[in-house]
Parts: structure tokens; sequence; C-alpha cells
């Protein structure tokens, strides 16, 4: 029996590990993640990384919330227009930098170099890639999460889970929980925008970090292993036809066209 479903909420994540951005609405072209999503990341040590020929590599080889959860602590702000990446702590701005110059992207390394030195493995630096994304996987995806699933999860573990642990794209109500590993092969239609679901989401160590207070308080993985037989929670899926989604908007498998 089809569900259909509807988008409660909307976060891209400029740089990778940082602190997600709510959106209102979105324009997606085929093939490609959330406009500047995951288009920064911060090495940690050398990566062998090359901004003029980008290839992915593990997110080992960045900062990130798996290994490094004091970045919870940190909110950034992007602004598209003048590339300005703003951190606050505790509400006080305590770095902004324009991330596409050579002394924007000084700061940003000093600021990380200065604040999280006992998890650097070597010097920080801040890398893009043109339309590089530094996502967990090697295609460029659309991350959704079912509410139902984390609510569901929130039974597993006796306490209550910020959906933000999970750092999806798209985060929807309406389905039942974990009706979402039932999608892997459908067509997801928004309007006119159609997403092909490819994969389930490996978890990792990351969902373990609270994104309000960056303290690792949970073993989600462990309890999803116990409950479930496999630590995955929310779907990756390619954006098959692009358009432009917004919150409210309605979630519906697509139905194969009469032959």
């Amino acid at each position: 029996m089809p569900h259909d479903a509807k988008i409660v909420s909307l976060y891209r994540y400029p740089v990778k590990g940082l602190s997600p951005e709510l959106l209102q609405q979105v324009a997606l072209d085929v093939g490609q993640t959330l406009p500047a999503d995951r288009r920064y990341a911060i090495e940690n040590g050398p990566s062998g990384f090359d901004p003029a020929a980008p290839v992915w590599r593990p997110k080992t080889r960045y900062l990130m919330l798996m290994r490094n959860e004091r970045l919870a602590s940190y909110r950034t702000l992007f602004d598209d227009r003048s590339n300005i990446l703003i951190i606050r702590k505790d509400g006080e701005v305590v770095a902004a930098a324009d991330l596409e110059s050579a002394e924007g992207r000084v700061t940003i390394e000093q600021f990380f170099a200065t604040h999280v030195a006992s998890d650097l493995e070597g010097p920080p630096k801040l890398l893009s890639g043109g339309g590089h994304s530094f996502s967990d996987d090697v295609s460029k995806l659309v991350s959704i999460i079912n509410l139902a699933s984390v609510a569901a999860i929130e039974t597993m573990v006796g306490a209550p889970v910020n959906p933000l642990r999970f750092r999806a794209n798209l985060y929807l109500e309406g389905w039942p929980a974990w009706h979402e590993f039932d999608l892997v092969g459908e067509s997801l239609a928004i309007g006119d925008i159609r997403l092909k679901v490819v994969k389930t989401i490996t978890r990792c160590a990351a969902i373990n970090v609270d994104p309000d207070t960056a303290v690792r308080d949970l073993e989600m993985p462990a309890a999803l292993m116990r409950r479930l037989g496999r630590n995955e929670c929310g779907i990756f899926a390619e954006v098959a036809v692009g358009g432009t989604l917004g919150l409210g908007d309605a979630v519906t498998v697509e139905q194969p066209k009469p032959v």
C-alpha cells in the first residue's frame, strides 16, 4: 500500500562536518547534490586531494563528526553570493572569511588550527574543488530521513534523538517507521522532480554526537544492529529530473505507467 509523505525540513551542509543550514526551498539539478552541499571540507593532515583534479576521498581525511565531535559546538552560516562563512560559538562571531579568497582560507585554517588542535593530524587546510562534493558517498546524492524511523530509534535507546544527528538533506513525515527501506529502486515524485532511490544509508559514530551539546552521548549504530540487524537509517537518492522543491511539498512513490 503506497504511503504519501511531505517535506517538513530541508538542510544543506556547506562545510563538511560543520553545522546545517535550514532552507525554505531549493533548486535541484540532475545528478547533483543540493547546491553548495558539502562544497568545502577541512583537510586533517595530507589527504592527496587536488582541487584542480578533484577525486573523492574517504571522510577520514577531513575533520568530521565521527571523530571530531567538538565541531558540533560551532554554528556556521555560508553566503552563496559573497562566499563568506561565519562561525559562531555561544552566539558570538569567532571567525568570518571569504572561502574563495586565499586570505579567507588562511583565516579559517588558523581558526581550526587553534581551536581543534588536539584533533589534528597535520595542518588543517580548507579544500574546495569547484563542483566537487565532499560527501560520504562517491556519487552526488540527496539524503532523506524518515522521521517515524527516528521516533522508533528513540524507543530503542530510551532517550530523545535530535533528527539533525543524521545530517540529512530532506526530513519527511507520513511514512511508517522503516518504510524507506522498501523504496530502494523506486522513484519519488515531488511535483515535477523525480528522485531515484539508490541505497540505504549505513550509519557511523557521527550520529552518537548530540548536535546541540557536542557531547557523544548515545550508541545508536550498536542499538540499530541489535534491534534491526543492520546499522542503517535513511536513504540516498539521485536526482533524475530536476526542479524546485520546498517545505510542505508532497512526496509520493511514482507508480509505473500502464502499458
